[in-house]
């Protein structure tokens, strides 16, 4: 990990003296000079947002918070490393250490480079989109694309719903869903809709349908305890999804989105459904129809979300708290979350086959083309 200096406009990265304790929780000292090395091994610049993020968590694990005076108002370039170390506050050195080791294992990992496994944990499968680990009887399902906000292209939704079923049916306790990087999850990557095969719009919109069918599905029929630990915004499907988890956890400056009309769409993942049950007519209405997004803690109070922690000790509460979960008897947890969800399945099920129909003609409508066309225009401005 390296200090940043300012060039034509940008940050870069460049050498860090090697301090650092002899040991570390979680991420071993050899991991964590690993770390520190493949740094160099990047083909991609990550962008300046991630590589600050970078820079603030190796600070934090080699001398932990944040002390020293705030540069001058000018000094823009260690104005903006300073506000990034001091953005994470009280975050425990060890727990910084880990999400050090974790985001630049995601982004080697991302460019298609090997990663190695937590210490106590084992990789569950290889994947291209996603990390897999188990670990304290908890597996967790790392969206894994950070330089692209974790948007889910039609490889990560195939690779999720393998993930699941090898969830569902491996030996951990509990089954974690969570993102890399600062964002949990930006929704549908809008590149899907230019990927347009040889028998046109109508049969794309039919392998997205079936293929987005499946990936509900799989979330209805998960037969375990399922977590949602938002670890930053989450936009479109990412959202709708969390009315089929058991629990949703989110850090204070996660925000929620559903963007839907805007880009000429329609509601899935059985939030048609969901949302109304969770928050009432109204504030579904305002999320689903008028793209309201929603801050941490009015998610929290519309009951989408079961709690909201400070971003600074977000990774450390919450997982200690899951970890104590994992420890009760499986078998218990398991038939518990099947019997509360049996009432509830068939008409899950059917909630989504609807949604899907919609969904496939509004794909296939002039007004949704219309609509991801100004999207991409706009994006283009910027």
């Amino acid at each position: 990990m390296g200090m940043m200096s300012q060039r034509a406009g940008s940050v870069y990265l460049l050498k860090e003296p090697d301090r650092f304790p002899l040991s570390c929780a979680g991420a071993t000292v050899e991991q964590f000079e690993e770390a520190k090395s493949r740094m160099s091994s990047l083909k991609q610049d990550p962008g300046n947002d991630v590589k600050l993020k970078i820079y603030a968590l190796f600070k934090q694990s080699t001398l932990g918070p944040c002390t020293t005076p705030r540069p001058g108002m000018l000094d823009f370039i260690n104005k903006a490393k300073w506000d990034a170390w001091k953005a994470l506050g009280e975050t425990p050195q060890e727990d910084a250490r880990q999400q050090y080791c974790d985001l630049i294992g995601s982004l080697v990992s991302a460019e298609g480079g090997s990663v190695a496994a937590k210490p106590s944990g084992s990789a569950s499968a290889q994947y291209e989109t996603l990390l897999v680990t188990t670990e304290d009887k908890i597996t967790t399902i790392k969206l894994n694309r950070p330089a692209k906000k974790n948007a889910i292209t039609t490889v990560m939704y195939d690779e999720i719903v393998t993930a699941l079923e090898q969830a569902g049916k491996d030996n951990s306790v509990l089954t974690v869903f969570t993102g890399a990087g600062d964002f949990y999850c930006s929704g549908n990557d809008l590149t899907n809709f230019t990927k347009i095969p040889d028998g046109g719009v109508e049969l794309m919109a039919k392998q997205a349908g079936e293929l987005l069918r499946k990936y509900v599905k799989a979330y209805i029929d998960f037969p375990k305890p399922l977590v949602a630990v938002v670890n930053g915004p989450a936009v479109g499907i990412s959202v709708t999804a969390l009315g089929l988890f058991d629990l949703v956890y989110a850090t204070e400056r996660a925000t929620f989105h559903t963007p839907f009309s805007q880009l000429g769409q329609s509601a899935e993942g059985c939030s048609s459904y969901t949302f109304p049950k969770i928050m009432g007519n109204a504030k579904a209405s305002e999320m689903l129809l008028f793209n309201k997004k929603l801050t941490a803690a009015q998610a929290c109070d519309f009951g989408l979300v079961t709690e909201v922690f400070p971003d600074s000790s977000f990774n450390s509460e919450v997982w200690t708290r899951l970890k104590s979960y994992a420890a009760l008897p499986p078998n218990s947890l398991a038939l518990s979350k099947q019997l509360i969800r049996s009432t509830e399945r068939e008409r899950l099920h059917a909630v989504n086959d609807a949604e899907v129909e919609l969904l496939v003609e509004r794909w296939t409508s002039d007004e949704c083309f219309t609509a991801i066309m100004n999207f991409f225009q706009s994006k283009a401005k910027l």
